[in-house]
């Protein structure tokens, strides 16, 4: 199949997808859960915990495991499941500040695993890292001043995640139960964690087993059983609960039998408790918050995903997309960053220019984005479009250089309208530009044919920078028109034309009628061959 051609208005349906959810072999509109929606989320979750993606499905499986062997109840057993999948979701929150004090923030957070975060190994860690990547000079002046401050630094960092953990947990759809369970990823058995210092059984049951299934997820994948069992009995009674510990020890092997076999995303979806699939306004509302999420990443990021979003539909209206595609848009726009929790804030936050290594390893989140998508039972569509959106026409895009028919219209307007849209926003190489000068720049664009010119026009005008231009169609044909004989290139009857436009059948019949006059038509395969002839065919309108 191929595109219909540039600039020619409405989209053609795409054939993998009945609209924004996609449909099933037998086209019955697939709706993804809650718990999908959300092990997805995970995989970003473990792309900036520097971990492989499903590290968090394996110990969600691990936590539920510990928890059948203690003994705890269905109830507990659900909180248990989300509390493994999000216990680090507002760790991304904190990586502007965490990577001026640690330099790498993900280097950071896969280097805590190693430790047991207390005390001199803690105040080692964090020292050893402090001004990394920096000139001797200044990272020795670093290094006082955070000895100095380390405390007060630390405290301030882990209370925020933690009131943000809570609240990205409540926006996703969970219950102000979660939240709290939440706000003790960082408590300690031995009641030296933070940030209220609490100890023992202080510590929700869910979250003392969340944060032993999380940590010796790692090591067994990393060192073996006897590798998590040793970590686990070094921890016992100083991060870890000691009876869990002493069952995971004594269970170990049964524990963890065939964890790193199976393929995590099934198996953690089959336990996970039962939940609703998401209408429309719920999937919406869930998404939106998940591009919330990936936009905290940085300061100079925040609110982007909403504003693609709301320009892509926005642009795709004027583009004469369909209903179905326009909110496809959307959605794509307000996930389209999520992979960039896998490159550092030292690359994001970086005022000077990229290293080759750095900008390689950027170029790559569109696709993590896709890929994480992708995995969502009728996302795929939203997850093609939000993956393309840094490729460019003539190929010189990312991550894969696609160009030319190889990009879909939908495609092509995303990506010129989060180039719009960047431009608006300061980012730490330079300043934010003016609506003008963004502009003027996403003009340049198309000049240069990066940029296809009808999605810019399109942008431009839905951002109010340019006065919408009127379509001319061959033969006198209006919008309208245009619009039924590309249902009747379709097969459609005019009963079956009236219902997909919400008009009287009569009225359908006199446009019909109108149509074959104008055309020099007298049935639907006349009609066929010109607007075959004139770009109009199956939902390609002229523009």
């Amino acid at each position: 199949m191929t595109d219909p051609p540039l600039g020619s208005g409405r989209l053609c349906q795409n054939p993998k997808a009945a609209g924004p959810a996609g449909p099933d072999p037998w086209g019955r509109a697939v709706v993804p859960r809650r718990s999908e929606i959300l092990a997805a989320l995970s995989l970003a979750i473990d792309l900036g915990l520097g971990q492989p993606m499903e590290h968090m499905l394996r110990a969600s499986l691990l936590g539920l495991r510990i928890a059948d062997r203690a003994g705890v109840g269905q109830a507990g057993r659900g909180r248990i499941y989300y509390a493994n999948l999000l216990a680090w979701i507002g760790c991304h929150a904190d990586s502007f500040e965490l990577a001026a004090l640690f330099g790498d923030d993900i280097g950071f957070r896969a280097d805590y695993y190693m430790i047991d975060s207390r005390g001199l190994p803690m105040f080692s860690l964090m020292l050893r890292r402090t001004g990394s990547g920096l000139p001797a000079l200044r990272r020795a002046g670093l290094r006082s001043r955070f000895a100095a401050t380390a405390p007060t630094a630390v405290r301030t960092l882990i209370r925020s995640h933690c009131t943000s953990a809570g609240q990205l947990a409540t926006k996703v759809g969970l219950d102000e139960s979660m939240a709290e369970i939440l706000s003790n990823t960082f408590e300690r058995w031995d009641g030296k964690g933070l940030p209220a210092g609490r100890a023992g059984v202080e510590i929700p049951l869910e979250m003392r087993i969340t944060q032993l299934a999380d940590t010796a997820e790692v090591f067994l994948r990393t060192g073996g059983v006897d590798a998590a069992v040793a970590m686990v009995r070094k921890r016992r009674g100083t991060q870890f609960d000691p009876e869990l510990a002493d069952l995971f020890c004594a269970h170990a092997r049964g524990l963890t039998e065939n964890l790193l076999d199976i393929d995590p995303w099934p198996a953690a979806l089959a336990a996970a408790p039962e939940d609703a699939v998401l209408s429309g306004p719920e999937l919406d509302s869930v998404l939106m918050a998940i591009g919330d999420f990936a936009d905290l990443k940085s300061p100079h990021t925040v609110g982007h995903s909403r504003s693609v979003a709301a320009l892509a539909a926005e642009t795709a209206r004027e583009y004469g997309s369909s209903v179905e595609e326009i909110e496809v848009l959307r959605r794509a726009g307000w996930v389209h960053d999520l992979g960039r929790m896998g490159v550092s804030n030292s690359v994001w936050d970086k005022k000077s220019p990229l290293s080759y290594v750095e900008r390689e390893r950027l170029q790559m989140y569109p696709y993590l984005s896709e890929r994480i998508l992708g995995r969502v039972p009728g996302m795929s569509r939203v997850a093609e479009v939000a993956g393309a959106h840094h490729e460019r026409i003539d190929g010189s895009g990312y991550p894969r250089g696609r160009g030319g028919t190889a990009l879909d219209p939908s495609q092509r307007i995303l990506a010129a309208a989060d180039a719009y849209q960047t431009s608006l926003e300061p980012r730490p190489h330079r300043p934010a530009l003016t609506p003008l000068e963004a502009g003027t720049r996403l003009r340049a664009e198309a000049g240069a044919g990066r940029l296809e010119e009808e999605s810019v026009d399109a942008v431009l005008v839905a951002a109010g920078q340019q006065a919408r231009r009127r379509r001319l169609l061959p033969c006198g044909l209006t919008d309208r028109e245009a619009e039924v004989l590309r249902l009747l290139c379709q097969g459609l009857n005019n009963r079956e034309i009236a219902n997909t436009l919400y008009i009287a059948p009569k009225t359908a019949s006199n446009h019909v009628e109108h149509i074959y006059l104008k055309i020099g038509a007298g049935n639907r395969v006349g009609a066929t061959l010109f607007a075959l002839d004139q770009g109009l065919w199956s939902g390609a309108a002229g523009r």
